[in-house]
């Protein structure tokens, strides 16, 4: 690679590390604001609320790098244009595919890392996430019991605490019912939940068990100091975690269980989501070579390149909207696959013929519109009467 092709290219990455950042900050936050009520609502900690969103950034980095590619791309050749290097290159005999070759050494870069979030750690990081969210939900204290109010689920246990104070509950009762015939119930000063081995415990302070004799029909009171109760008892999920395509690895998607359940019902989803992960690095190469196509020939200031970066956006946004038809298709239609390569590799060949040919067609385009000008009659007439 030549020192001036190392200069655009140190451009070029430059600005879409700026502009990657930029978005995934952005779009992070908002992520972070929507997954606050982890602090607020259920009370758990500020690490457990970075590891969620923190979870979240391998997807969002696969969407967002092939827009903030195009940025760059679009940013580069502008400053290059305006600082009037661009024509210079153009004047002095530099060839398209001398200018394209860093924006496509930068492309078949960010193609290969989008290909290996996408087939690798992104699943691996919504497993993790679906993983933790299974634990905050059984996190019956945290995630549903509120301040004052009692709650009843549907395994039969009633739970209600006049108030907390920091980490601690404060005035507990528990009403247990799973068994019709020996109800127990617990009261307690006050409680706080701890974890051990895995698994979660409300540890009561001060307070006692009621027991009812079915027989007798009497009640045994039995005081205590400390008293750990089981939390699995008020989970109501239950059973395994059942994750989603998207949360499949990919060789679970490659060679799925034909006899699970979600298979059966949605496999049409499963075979969508892994043409998807397959397909995921072609769009940072598309829409670099869109924009290239759009801005990649020197314009003197005067030529406005106002509706080629309006052309160039027009086009990503119709081949993001095509690409998501396509995966739609493909839930329901296995011949939908073909699509879901072929609109990002037909825009590739279309625009680098635009960018190879383009020259020459507008060349013969101009001398077409020459000779038929001059065709006119009215333009002939207007000639010999002068």
């Amino acid at each position: 690679m030549t020192l001036l092709e190392r200069y655009i290219l140190r451009i070029a990455f430059s600005a879409f590390t700026a502009c990657l950042i930029a978005l995934t900050g952005v779009i992070w936050i908002t992520q972070a604001l929507r997954e606050l009520d982890l602090l607020t609502g259920k009370g758990q900690t500020l690490f457990i609320f970075l590891t969620v969103t923190g979870l979240s950034l391998p997807a969002l980095i696969s969407v967002i790098a092939p827009v903030a590619l195009f940025m760059a791309t679009i940013y580069t050749l502008n400053k290059l244009n305006g600082d009037s290097e661009l024509i210079v290159m153009s004047a002095g005999g530099m060839a398209p595919q001398r200018l394209l070759r860093p924006f496509l050494a930068l492309a078949l870069f960010i193609s290969l890392a989008v290909g290996m979030i996408s087939l690798y750690l992104m699943p691996a990081s919504l497993q993790e996430l679906r993983l933790l969210f299974t634990r905050i939900r059984a996190d019956f204290v945290a995630t549903m019991a509120k301040e004052g109010q009692f709650i009843s689920l549907e395994n039969g246990i009633t739970f209600h605490y006049r108030e907390r104070s920091g980490d601690a509950l404060l005035g507990i009762f528990i009403e247990d019912q799973r068994d019709k015939t020996k109800p127990i119930v617990y009261l307690a000063e006050r409680g706080q939940t701890v974890e051990q081995n895995g698994q979660a415990y409300l540890v009561l302070e001060k307070g006692s068990v009621q027991r009812k004799d079915p027989q007798s029909k009497d009640s045994s009171i039995v005081a205590f100091e400390r008293y750990a109760v089981d939390l699995a008892a008020f989970n109501q999920e239950g059973g395994d975690v059942v994750y989603k395509p998207r949360e499949r690895s990919t060789m679970q998607l490659l060679f799925p269980d034909t006899s699970d359940p979600l298979y059966k019902v949605q496999p049409g989803r499963f075979r969508a989501e892994l043409h998807d992960r397959l397909s995921s690095w072609l769009y940072p190469l598309a829409m670099m070579i869109v924009a290239f196509a759009a801005l990649g020939e020197a314009r003197t200031t005067r030529q406005g390149r106002g509706l080629a970066i309006a052309t160039a956006i027009a086009g990503i946004v119709l081949l993001r909207v095509l690409g998501f038809a396509a995966s739609s298709a493909v839930v329901r239609s296995p011949a939908a696959i073909a699509a879901v390569y072929g609109i990002p590799l037909g825009s590739i060949v279309l625009c680098l013929f635009l960018i190879f040919q383009g020259a020459r067609m507008r060349a013969i385009s101009a001398r077409i519109r020459s000779v038929l000008r001059g065709l006119h009659p009215s333009r002939k007439t207007a000639a010999q009467g002068a």
